[in-house]
């Protein structure tokens, strides 16, 4: 037995969906691109420890260190099951 999304299920995703992804795609590609650059850097002998504290959320002024791996996590799977309900289609009447 297959779980079918309804069409209010589709469009609510979608708009979650279309408006959550903005939002998720800054932290993660900043987390990414932090910690990526840092292994580079690291390789070349230059310790550029001020990396590891954006890649981990503290970004001076605002320190996001206890939630910020929460916060992507919850982005993440939010992000995903919304487009999964997307491409899951409901059949035609």
């Amino acid at each position: 037995m297959t779980v079918q999304p309804n069409r209010d299920q589709q469009r609510h995703a979608r708009r979650l969906h279309r408006w959550l992804v903005p939002i998720a795609a800054a932290p993660l590609l900043l987390t990414a691109g932090s910690g990526s650059l840092y292994s580079l850097l690291l390789e070349q002998n230059i310790d550029a420890f001020w990396l590891l504290k954006i890649h981990t959320g503290n970004f001076g002024a605002i320190n996001l260190q206890p939630i910020y791996s929460v916060m992507l996590g919850v982005l993440t799977v939010v992000v995903t099951v919304s487009g999964l309900v997307m491409l899951i289609r409901t059949p035609a009447r």
